[in-house]
Formats: structure tokens, sequence, C-alpha cells
């Protein structure tokens, strides 16, 4: 079958999110999870046994169709899609392999020692012949959702991705990488510098290739202290966000809302707020009140149920959401979802709990 064009998209039905985002009248709080389309979904697992991780990620039909699981399974509960596929392409469309191993997640083969491993990567990334198939699955699922809800695409944040580069995969502490913002400033600026630019390009790409609306994760960004972050993390997210939205805008394409992640990074809420990002995404750590106190109704707000919450049994599940929906108030521009990705033991079961939840009582204090 022939690449589907990003173009003559279905009639968008629920744009309740974009609305949350651009600080528009709701009537709820919209609904999504990070994560969604994964492993706690038995129909994940079935597919995933014939088919490796990256294979699933640079396969465009394998990609829709795990994209899609989660919506056809839940139906109306559920306010977004985000596209499959992994924050770790950008270093391989840099030139370093990175291998899924079972038990251990992401493993670099060769990760970045010092700056003379720079000679390993690719000089000028052509990023739409590394990552095109993360377009062609966007533009595929765009069609395939035939409307539902809106397709959100993503990256991983430069520091996030500059700190797995130098790691070989998860850290307890990220001395590798954090050693280096010390051993080598000038270096490292000079990795975020390019991780960004390739970043910028790719968020531009997805957008071109029917992607609604768009998530960076700065899955790392608590493990910096306030002076770090601002060093090594804030300018880049930034940058991300001014640059696509220039690239867009000159481009003649739709400006569309961006969310910003940073895990752990509470002290910096404020100054997310302020980096021409429409949503600050929180995590679980963060209350509510504080969070709408520091950031003014500037942007919206996500998140922010602990993920292992899902694991409470039903009537936990109900308590918990209904005071996450209540702390962010009936006149917040709350998007509900969880403070981090599902966990894959969950019980698909206990999501819908979760979102039946959050629809009912956000609904109902929104009367």
């Amino acid at each position: 079958m022939a690449p589907l064009k990003a173009e003559n998209f279905p009639k968008l039905q629920n744009d309740l999110i974009l609305r949350a985002a651009r600080g528009e009248k709701i009537e709820r709080a919209p609904v999504w999870i990070m994560r969604q389309a994964g492993r706690y979904l038995p129909e994940f697992q079935k597919l995933r046994k014939n088919h490796s991780f990256f294979e699933i990620c640079r396969t465009p039909e394998l990609a829709c169709e795990l994209t899609l699981q989660p919506i056809d399974r839940y139906g109306k509960l559920l306010d977004a899609s985000i596209i499959f596929s992994d924050i770790l392409v950008i270093p391989q469309a840099m030139g370093l392999e990175v291998l899924m191993v079972a038990g251990r997640g992401p493993v670099f083969t060769a990760p970045l020692e010092t700056p003379e491993d720079f000679s390993r990567l690719t000089e000028n990334v052509n990023v739409t012949k590394e990552l095109g198939y993360v377009y062609e699955a966007i533009t595929l699922t765009r069609h395939k959702l035939e409307g539902r809800v809106p397709l959100l695409g993503f990256i991983g944040a430069p520091w996030t991705l500059m700190a797995y580069m130098i790691e070989g995969g998860g850290s307890k502490t990220l001395a590798k990488a954090k050693s280096w913002l010390w051993k080598y400033p000038k270096e490292s600026h000079a990795l975020l510098q390019r991780i960004t630019d390739i970043a910028i390009e790719f968020l531009v790409g997805q957008v071109r290739a029917g992607a609604q609306m768009l998530q960076v994760f700065e899955s790392w960004g608590g493990e910096l202290s306030p002076y770090d972050f601002n060093e090594y993390s804030l300018p880049y997210l930034r940058q991300i966000s001014t640059k696509v939205k220039e690239r867009l805008v000159n481009e003649g394409l739709d400006l569309v809302p961006m969310t910003i992640f940073a895990k752990g990074s509470w002290y910096a809420l404020k100054e997310l707020s302020e980096s021409n990002y429409e949503v600050v995404s929180l995590d679980w750590t963060v209350d509510p009140v504080y969070a709408l106190e520091v950031t003014n109704n500037k942007v919206a707000l996500q998140g922010n149920m602990d993920p292992t919450a899902l694991y409470g049994g039903f009537d936990a599940i109900r308590e918990i959401a209904t005071r996450m929906v209540h702390a962010f108030g009936k006149d917040s521009r709350h998007i509900a979802n969880l403070g981090h990705g599902i966990l894959p033991t969950v019980d698909p079961e206990a999501l819908r709990v979760y979102l039946e939840t959050v629809q009912k009582v956000s609904a109902e204090i929104r009367k």
C-alpha cells in the first residue's frame, strides 16, 4: 500500500484537549495517559511477541496499530492519542546504536565516554531520511483515527537524551552524564545544541506529517540542581518551543499546542510556565494548588495522579482521582493525566476506572 499523504485528514470530532491547552472554555477536563499505547495492554503484548521494539517504531503500520489500541479499547474515555515511538530515535538518527533489552530497557552499545567520541556522531543529520518512518506513522494514524481524537507527537528533551547517550541506558545517579557538565561544560553545550537543532527539525516534521499537539519529555530534569537546570536544560527547552513555532509560521503550518514535562523539576515551574509552552505537565510530587499559584493560570496544567495509585484497587482509584480533579478546581485549564507513564503491570480495567472517574467528576464540578 502506498503511504497516505498528509492531506484531506478526517474532520476532528473531539477537540477538548486542544481547547484546554489554548485556554478556551471546556466542559470537563480532557484526559489521556502517558505511555497509554504500551505494555499494560494484552493486545500490545500479543503484537510484541512477533516484533522487536524498534522494529515496531520503524514500521508505520505497526506503530499505527499500537497507537490505536487504547483508543479502540477505551473509546470516548480518552481525549487524545500519542504516536507509538520512543524518545531515543534521535540518538539513533545521530549514529548511535540503541537496543531494547528485556529486563534492562534501552542499552547503548557504545555510549559517549569523552568529547572525542563526537567523531562517531553523524555530522549533519538528514532528519527526514533518518526519522521519516515516524512521519509516515503519524500521517497514517491521523487517517486511521478518523478524527476521533487529536494525535500527539513528541521528543525527548536535549538534556535527557544527552544523559542517555553518555550513561548508555538507565541510571540511578546519572554520575557519568552529570560529571560531563563540570568536566566538559563547553562540549556539553555543544552536544545539547546539536540535539536541539535535530529536535526542532523533527517536531516541525511531525506537525507537517499531521501531529496536532506536541510534547517534550525532560524525563531526567529533576536530576539536575536548580542552577544546572537553568544552565543545561531550560535554555534548550525554550529554544525548542520558540523556534518550532517560528518555523511553523514561516512554513504556513498550523501552530499546535506544545507541552513540556520536566519530571522532578518542581522548582522550575514558574520558569517553565514562561517558556512559550501552552501546557506544563506535573509529576505526582507537585501539589496542584501550589502549581496553580506559581503559574498564575498562564498555562494549562497536565497531570498528575501517582501512577502506582492504579494498583490501589478501584475504590482507592476513585478517591484519589476525585481528589486530584477537585485540587485543580473547576476553573483551571486542567488536562488530566498521570504524573508519569502508566506502569507495565497495571490492570487495564483499573485505568478504565480512572478515566471514568475523571470524566464524571470534572464534568460535575464545572456545571
